[in-house]
């Protein structure tokens, strides 16, 4: 393995209003999602992803093709 896949994987905390954790704890039981923090860190990577496509200008296909290739199928 190589690049990234060797690196350790570098973490930082954040804090969160504890009722918000219990809602989000509580409404991700019966999804895919194995904690708060994977959750968070899905929701998160969405939220940057939109809001850079959104700066730097591009169009919605253009947005779409970049996720595709991102999650690994372009």
């Amino acid at each position: 393995m190589k690049g990234k896949e060797t690196q350790k994987r570098k973490y930082t905390t954040i804090t969160i209003p504890a009722p918000l954790f219990e809602r989000i704890r509580s409404n991700i039981r019966s999804t895919g999602f194995s904690s708060v923090s994977d959750y968070v860190t899905y929701v998160m990577r969405e939220t940057v992803s939109e809001m850079e496509m959104k700066r730097s200008g591009r169009g919605a296909k253009a947005g779409v093709m970049e996720k595709l290739k991102a999650l690994g199928y372009a």
